[in-house]
């Protein structure tokens, strides 16, 4: 049986057909940071739950080749999940396409050393071993990017698996690898305990995240996908707005205020889909690294809803 629900949620109306007999079940994962502050007020507020979506939201701390690998076997239906390591990996067979960018911003990559470390400025970093968190992850991806700006030789990049941030912690420490690349302000915290010690920035040439959908799921839910990103672009539209939230993201991402200050101003929200201008100059540069060895095509990897 289906009905028509008209719904208004913080100030927000929605009218959409739901079906009556049972809650849409939708599996999304992401990484447990502060852009994704957005989707669980959402869920909080039950305002997927009020248009019939049940949607279930899964952690991934080890990050983009986790989630990739997530959407490959059905684990997740939706990942909101870095630009550069979806487009590699859709490229790689990922039966999945880019439905929307999430945060239009650059993605910030600290680069870090132990804080006792020999290291002291990014050149000393070259052909020395990298933490990634996964092979095809956002930290490896950028190591070559990284590497190609200071005009190192790619080919001879050397990485260790740490898995999470605990193991790049681990790693570093016993000097197990050298340097390991992840969101500064997620990695602030380190720095000023005296764990790790930042040598430099590298800002992704691209917007950071983007929102990604499994073909199948797609093919058979694209109403609910329409309805899911309708939610959530509204909620980030407003989402530096919302009283006190530089205090909400420092105490639950245990970060200091004018860290948080910081990163709300860099950080930019986006509620539009991918252009394939911006496509085809994520892909160019994975090219011209060596990350790919074949470009798709904008339909084979987006789906503009």
């Amino acid at each position: 049986m289906v009905a028509i629900g008209k719904y208004e949620i913080r100030g927000k109306k929605y009218e959409v057909k739901i079906l009556i007999r049972k809650m849409k079940t939708v599996k999304i994962a992401g990484v447990p940071e502060h852009f994704n502050l957005p989707w669980h007020l959402c869920i909080e507020n039950g305002e997927f739950e009020a248009v019939g979506i049940d949607l279930q939201w899964t952690d991934v701390p080890e990050g983009t080749g986790k989630m990739c690998q997530m959407l490959r076997d059905g684990e997740t239906d939706i990942a909101v999940i870095l630009s550069e390591g979806i487009v590699k990996d859709i490229n790689a067979g990922n039966p999945s396409k880019i439905v929307q960018v999430y945060v239009e911003s650059p993605l910030i990559w600290g680069i870090h050393v132990a804080a006792n470390s020999n290291f002291k400025i990014l050149s000393d970093l070259e052909n020395k071993k990298v933490a990634i968190s996964r092979l095809g992850s956002g930290s490896q991806l950028m190591a070559y990017v990284n590497a190609n700006n200071q005009g190192w030789n790619t080919e001879k990049l050397q990485f260790e698996i740490v898995n999470t941030i605990d193991g790049a912690v681990e790693s570093l420490t016993k000097g197990e690898s050298d340097y390991f690349m992840w969101e500064r302000f997620m990695t602030k915290p380190l720095v000023d305990k005296g764990v790790f010690r930042k040598i430099a920035d590298c800002p992704t040439p691209w917007p950071c995240f983007v929102i990604a959908v499994r073909n199948e799921f797609l093919e058979k839910n694209e109403g609910s996908i329409e309805l899911i990103l309708e939610i959530i672009n509204n909620t980030t539209q407003e989402f530096k707005e919302i009283p006190s939230i530089d205090r909400t993201l420092a105490s639950k991402y245990h970060q200091k205020i004018e860290d948080i200050r910081e990163w709300l101003r860099l950080t930019k929200w986006s509620q539009k889909p991918l252009e394939e201008k911006m496509l085809n100059k994520i892909q160019n540069q994975l090219f011209e690294l060596k990350i790919i060895d074949k470009k798709g095509t904008f339909a084979e990897l987006v789906k503009n809803i």
